[in-house]
């Protein structure tokens, strides 16, 4: 055995039988494995992934909405203009939105999109946040 392998074995026999437990629990979460008992007396092999887990594919966001979260009073008028170039809005129209703040500039875009556009409204001078 290697030394880095020594050393775990050696802790492993310093641990209680909780700690012991409490190590398994954690194990099987961290790499979805399981260490049930054999069945029928066949050594059945733990595969990764096979737990709960994967029963469940993880789904993956693909539509965001930006929202515009605060305008400070000096940058409103460079906001009000990236937020028109935006939505195409009219000019009242935009700046209700911006007056209302928190509001939803576009919602159900892609993830590319919404960057660019919290990018723009940033650096005009307003607070974004993806959703």
């Amino acid at each position: 055995m290697s030394a880095a392998t020594d050393e775990i074995l050696e802790k492993l026999k310093g641990l209680t039988l909780l700690e012991a437990a409490e190590l398994v629990k954690q194990i099987e979460e961290a790499f979805g494995v399981s260490a049930a008992a054999p069945v029928g007396g066949m050594m059945v092999a733990a595969v990764p992934g096979a737990g709960p887990a994967a029963a469940e594919p993880e789904e993956v966001q693909t539509e965001f909405t930006v929202t515009l979260e605060e305008v400070p009073a000096d940058k409103k008028i460079a906001v009000l203009k990236v937020v028109r170039a935006i939505t195409g809005l009219g000019l009242k129209e935009a700046k209700d939105l911006v007056e209302a703040t928190p509001k939803a500039i576009k919602e159900n875009i892609k993830k590319e999109e919404a960057e660019d556009i919290k990018k723009q409204l940033e650096e005009s001078g307003g607070k974004v946040s993806i959703k």
